[in-house]
């Protein structure tokens, strides 16, 4: 895996973690969560996952050029 590979992934895993913990907020009655930040919270989380998720979608394209190109 390349580098930019197990970056994203790393920014994949952060994004899902971020959003989970807004959504465990807005679940909980208890909390007094302010739904007006939670929910740009996970407007951001959402937003950086799939950015993380262009960036692989980006590396593998780039990688199957590379090996079309040596073959």
């Amino acid at each position: 895996m390349s580098s930019v590979s197990s970056i994203a992934l790393a920014g994949l895993t952060a994004a899902s973690r971020s959003f989970a913990a807004s959504a465990r907020k807005v679940a909980d009655p208890s909390s007094n969560a302010d739904l007006a930040g939670e929910t740009v919270n996970q407007l951001v989380a959402r937003t950086d996952f799939a950015a993380n998720a262009a960036v692989l979608r980006a590396d593998a394209r780039m990688t199957g050029a590379l090996l079309d190109i040596i073959a």
